[in-house]
């Protein structure tokens, strides 16, 4: 397995919606063994494939590393579809790996249903509630080429515009591997 440079803000490909998977190959798979090296490298719970500089919409998560979901199987999430949030919302701190030393609560529906493909191509409905259903959102919002930090209100964003700067200019220091290039391009 590979340890994958992480794409931080500022890079394009966070910004674009990723396209969907047609078809599950070897290179697909080994993708996903390799995002899940990289993000347990990263002391990560969640990483999306437009993380690792990857155009497809694919994530894995596993919280099992969490206290209280030492039960939870990883996951490995392919074309997800969220065919259900309820309207009860509550607030969670979040990170990303893709905006390293930011963290702040996010406003999020409690509970989702999410439809997917599991890397046999095979539909899943997984109902989600409380960690799980933040960071499968979290992750859901990268394939859309949305970012935790749009949530925020001017006055956090105002918070964090010189970190914000910073990480993109790569001005700050990252314990795991992140692209070198400010202007990241798409593969």
């Amino acid at each position: 397995m590979s340890i994958l440079p992480v794409t931080v803000y500022g890079d394009k490909i966070l910004r674009k919606k990723a396209d969907l998977v047609e078809d599950v190959d070897f290179k697909t798979i080994e993708l996903i063994k390799n995002m899940f090296d990289t993000m347990r490298n990263s002391n990560g719970i969640g990483l999306a494939a437009n993380q690792v500089g990857v155009d497809k919409a694919i994530f894995v998560i596993d919280i099992s590393v969490v206290e209280g979901y030492e039960n939870y199987k990883p996951l490995a999430v392919i074309n997800p579809e969220i065919t259900f949030r309820s309207d009860e919302k509550v607030y969670m701190e979040e990170g990303c790996l893709s905006i390293p030393d930011v963290r702040h609560e996010v406003l999020r529906p409690k509970k989702i249903t999410i439809r997917y493909y599991d890397s046999d191509l095979k539909e899943q409905v997984l109902d989600a509630d409380e960690l799980l259903a933040r960071v499968l959102q979290h992750e859901f919002d990268h394939l859309k080429g949305i970012l935790f930090i749009d949530y925020f209100d001017d006055k956090t964003k105002k918070e964090f515009r010189d970190l914000l700067s910073k990480i993109k200019n790569r001005e700050v220091d990252i314990e795991y591997p992140i692209t070198d290039d400010v202007n990241y391009q798409l593969r």
